[in-house]
């Protein structure tokens, strides 16, 4: 089977890549900007028709568009998270129509929701920002591509490689320049916020249960932990795996702009336990070992 990763240098690309190209029988191609992929391409700049003609050359079975933005300008943002996907899928009309696309979508889609309530997939989508609104962008044309495709909405991913653009990686980075200073203090905005942690490696399993699934799938699917913690518990679990000695101080209104918009995120991810076989089995605290494991460095 031949298989297409875009965006593989990426934090969840790079998860995903990698356990395909564990599986055996399974021959994975990469694109990317990278000098160093199979196929080189910028979903930002790339023009239909010669996306169309790497992808017929490449003649993949199934896409996996890992491909995406969290951090940037709105301009940034929706040139890689909304115009992206629907060069994607215009070009694989064209070159692969028969192709499996699977598109990793947010579920930052949803925007606020009621504290307490699991959010489905038929939940209304009321995205909270630039960010969570390009990914729906690119979501809505996927899944009216009129291709043999799906969208695993994904949760917060925590794992090995996670990038400083979200609060995990930023977090671990500033626990490494600490180091084990017991003068040290991290200034963090609001942690009460309540997020749908899931491990990158998860995420990746599920990417390829919908590769290899049979018949159609469903156009969005929820990829989570199934539950929501509070972001102090992921913030105090990391603290814990560096030795961290000095103090973590809440600036209240130093949070995110989401964050004060979105106090609780969690997905129901039924639909995915009965269509693909997925449950996450990473906990929180493997996640966050993983996660220090890739990021700490020895002491200077």
């Amino acid at each position: 089977m031949h298989i297409l990763v875009l965006g593989n240098t990426g934090y969840l690309g790079a998860h995903v890549a990698e356990h395909l190209r564990a599986l055996p029988d399974m021959r994975v191609l990469v694109a990317g900007r990278s000098p160093a992929a199979d196929i080189t391409v910028d979903l930002a700049t790339a023009r239909p028709k010669d996306l169309a003609a790497l992808l017929a050359e490449a003649a993949p079975d199934a896409v996996v568009n890992c491909a995406g933005a969290t951090g940037g300008d709105a301009v940034t943002l929706a040139e890689v998270n909304a115009r992206g996907p629907a060069l994607l899928c215009a070009a694989l009309r064209v070159a692969a129509p028969g192709a499996r696309l699977v598109h990793l979508g947010s579920a930052a889609e949803y925007g606020p929701s009621e504290p307490g309530v699991r959010v489905t997939e038929s939940a209304a989508t009321r995205p909270a920002g630039p960010y969570g609104a390009t990914k729906l962008a690119g979501t809505l044309a996927v899944t009216a591509s009129g291709l043999d495709a799906t969208v695993l909405r994904v949760g917060n991913p925590v794992g090995a490689g996670a990038p400083s653009t979200g609060l995990p990686g930023r977090v671990a980075r500033l626990l490494a320049d600490a180091g084990h200073d017991p003068d040290a203090e991290l200034r963090l905005g609001d942690l009460s916020a309540h997020r749908d942690f899931v491990d990158a490696r998860d995420v990746a399993r599920a990417a390829r249960l919908a590769v290899m699934a049979a018949g159609p799938l469903p156009p969005v699917l929820n990829i989570g932990g199934g539950d929501a913690r509070p972001v102090r518990d992921l913030v105090r679990l990391l603290a814990e795996a560096a030795g961290f000695r000095g103090r973590i101080v809440e600036a209240g209104s130093g949070g995110s702009a989401r964050s004060a918009q979105v106090s609780w995120q969690c997905s129901d991810i039924t639909a995915a336990r009965d269509t693909l076989g997925w449950t996450p089995t990473h906990t929180l605290d493997a996640s966050v070992a993983a996660l220090w494991a890739a990021e700490w460095v020895p002491a200077r």
